[in-house]
């Protein structure tokens, strides 16, 4: 049994210490082409392209939506819910709202793409958008910080089943209802601490008595109305802006005007709202009224319009997105959106390019990925629009054949678009040298317990921009030593990155012990010395030889361990510092396509 031990402990020391302490093969995959590819969204997989411009289940940009404001906003997003899909007088869309599985699916997909909560087009109690308005409260309350709302819609009155109630009666025994049922959960919508409760044209419909509603409830809501005139509206909390569809500027002048009205109600809550255009053709009630999307500007154009007035000094406090999933009028943004846009690539002498078509303004980034199987893939460069090649001969790539592919990322919620495999075989002069040179300035420092030094890391491209973060760290600290980096990541671009290395010793305390010539094996031997004086002693006591075998396997197990520790890391800033000696100190680079590295020299007096 011992000569198993010895020889399990050799055989996995052998197998886990080079993956602590080395990178492997070149192609390390972090994603694959499927995860890539596939729908990424909460849309019904099933779900394809529309006539009206919805666009079919795929992969789409998650960035937050809040990168589409100004900076540093911190505007809460809205996205308008419907609940009425698997309903006969539906369209399918490949869902049921009243899936508690589909709801879970739909909070998270918001959630991931920066969307602070819902509001939900509620069409009264009793009925099946009503069960999945619960649905969504429930799955709201997993999630901190996310939230809902009810906005009562017209149709909850025109379809109230109160027998003989007039308009007034129904819309108070729905806020009632509202107040008993939603109100009470942590996460309703609060605006300074009432429960917030919009409508969607009570006011055009039906003539409302505000006052007397209100004061049939015990919870004093604040209410939120619609449009220009919904600020000066009774009760007034605020108002919320919509899509306007018949407008030939696409609702700009409407989003202008509404936003200027409620800069002078600084006291009430503006909701603004974005979309990405309208289209009713394919709903039983459409009128064909349509909004162009503008292959993905008419998106963007309705953030330009909010990011023209507001600013971190003057904020805008809550958004709208018009709709999260009207899939009827067009306006769905589930699936996300489509902009035009396609990339077609090629590889010839080292020099990867590509080609495209549609507007760039949609587009975050260029994502070039590299793979052995055409499946497994790790990301080799992210290049920003305008930058439509990459010289391949400045990354380090083994003699091989491989398969590259060029993915342009969306603005958030755009789609995104994988071009085919490209094959690529390195045929540069000595498989290529690294595209960045990196250093660290002094080489060479002393120093006595208790002090720092500072050291400036510096990464520079040798040829073009080398967009990728280059993560820093330190390997082959003593337990003396300790460092840190301001900033642990940097970016060269186009010229030089640098970073502040501080280099601390530790002060010296209580007594100094002998400075081991080998580490790994003073690592081993110091759990094995001390385990081995207690398991000699167990078997004076006459433990069974089954059990003294059991530690023995235990220990190799420890050694295993610590010896992948002792393949590099940051030491703590206080311990017992060894004998005067010197160091060397490798400060890393990691980044996707390469692994940087130099050496310092120090010395602790």
């Amino acid at each position: 049994m011992k000569k198993m031990c010895k020889q399990f402990a050799i055989a996995a020391i052998l197998t886990a210490l080079p993956a602590v302490c080395s990178a492997g093969t070149y192609v390390v995959p972090t994603t694959t082409l499927a995860a890539q590819t596939s729908n990424n969204t909460s849309a019904a997989n099933t779900f394809v392209s529309q006539s009206n411009g919805n666009l079919g289940a795929g992969n789409i940009s998650k960035d937050d939506i809040h990168t589409l404001l100004y900076p540093e906003a911190t505007t809460k997003i809205y996205a308008h819910l419907m609940l009425w899909f698997g309903q006969n007088n539906h369209m399918n869309v490949g869902y049921s709202s009243t899936d508690p599985a589909q709801v879970k699916r739909q909070v998270t997909d918001m959630i991931s793409r920066g969307i602070t909560g819902v509001i939900i087009d509620w069409y009264g109690p009793g009925n099946s958008i009503d069960q999945a308005a619960q649905l969504v409260m429930a799955e709201a309350e997993n999630h901190p910080g996310f939230t809902f709302a009810i906005m009562v819609d017209q149709g909850a009155i025109e379809w109230d089943s109160c027998q003989g109630c007039t308009p007034q009666q129904a819309l108070i025994a729905q806020l009632q209802y509202v107040e008993q049922t939603y109100f009470p959960s942590p996460a309703y919508m609060m605006i300074e601490g009432k429960p917030m409760v919009t409508n969607f044209n009570i006011d055009f419909s039906y003539s409302i008595d505000w006052n007397a509603a209100a004061a049939a409830l015990s919870t004093q809501p604040a209410f939120l109305f619609q449009n220009n005139n919904g600020f000066t509206h009774t009760l007034s909390d605020g108002s919320y802006s919509w899509v306007m569809p018949t407008t030939t500027d696409y609702g700009m002048s409407y989003l202008t005007s509404f936003y200027d009205t409620g800069m002078t109600f600084p006291s009430e809550q503006t909701v603004g709202a974005t979309y990405k255009g309208f289209n009713d053709t394919l709903a039983s009630w459409g009128s064909d009224r349509i909004m162009s999307q503008q292959c993905g500007q008419t998106w963007l154009q309705t953030f330009s319009e909010i990011n023209g007035l507001y600013n971190a000094a003057k904020p805008l406090h809550d958004v709208q997105l018009v709709t999260w999933n009207d899939y009827e009028e067009g306006t769905e943004i589930e699936s996300g959106i489509s902009n035009c846009f396609t990339v077609a690539a090629s590889a010839s002498s080292g020099t990867l390019q590509w080609t495209i078509t549609g507007s760039e303004s949609t587009i975050d980034s260029y994502r070039v990925y590299i793979s052995t199987d055409g499946q497994d893939l790790m990301q080799l460069a992210e290049l920003a629009p305008g930058l439509h090649s990459l010289n391949l001969c400045s990354y380090p790539i083994p003699a091989g054949t491989y398969q590259l592919f060029v993915q342009s990322i969306g603005k958030p919620t755009m789609a995104n678009y994988m071009t085919g495999p490209i094959s690529y075989s390195p045929a540069c002069n000595g498989g290529g040298t690294n595209p960045v040179t990196f250093n660290a300035s002094p080489a060479a420092l002393t120093l006595a317990s208790g002090q720092s030094a500072t050291l400036i890391v510096t990464a520079t491209p040798q040829s073009g921009a080398f967009n990728n973060a280059i993560t820093l760290s330190c390997a082959g600290l003593p337990s003396s030593l300790s460092c840190s980096f301001s900033p642990v990541t940097i970016t060269p671009g186009a010229s030089s990155a640098t970073s502040t290395l501080i280099i601390t010793a530790a002060p010296v305390v209580g007594m100094q012990f002998p400075r081991s010539q080998n580490p790994l094996f003073a690592t081993l031997l110091l759990p094995f010395g001390i385990a081995g004086f207690v398991s000699i002693a167990s078997f004076n006591r006459g433990l069974r030889r089954r059990r003294l075998l059991g530690r023995l396997a235990l220990l190799c197990a420890i050694g295993i361990s610590m010896a992948a520790v002792s393949c590099g890391g940051v030491g703590s800033a206080t311990h017992t510092a060894p004998a005067p000696s010197t160091y060397s100190i490798t400060v890393a680079g990691s980044s996707t396509p390469v692994q940087l590295s130099t050496t310092v020299t120090v010395t602790i007096q």
